[in-house]
């Protein structure tokens, strides 16, 4: 009887130090760190017109390229 008491009584020991050591592990991690940006800033590459513009031109360069290549059979 007395050696279940004593199991008993160290495991509720054990439970109490786990559960401890387990709420300091949690208290010590850092929370959540969000850095919201409200600036309405944009990057010129953010800009619509200018991948426009870049498409048009890479496609000037790939129509000139490949006709570039082309010999007349006069």
């Amino acid at each position: 009887m007395k050696k279940s008491i004593s199991k008993l009584w160290l495991r509720f020991l054990s439970f109490i130090f786990l559960t401890s050591c387990t709420i300091v592990a949690f208290a010590q991690e850092k929370g959540v760190d969000i850095d919201v940006n409200v600036k309405k800033e944009s990057a010129w590459y953010q800009n619509p017109i200018v991948w426009v513009i870049g498409g048009a031109v890479f496609i000037l360069l790939l129509v000139a390229l490949l006709r570039g290549g082309e010999r007349k059979s006069a």
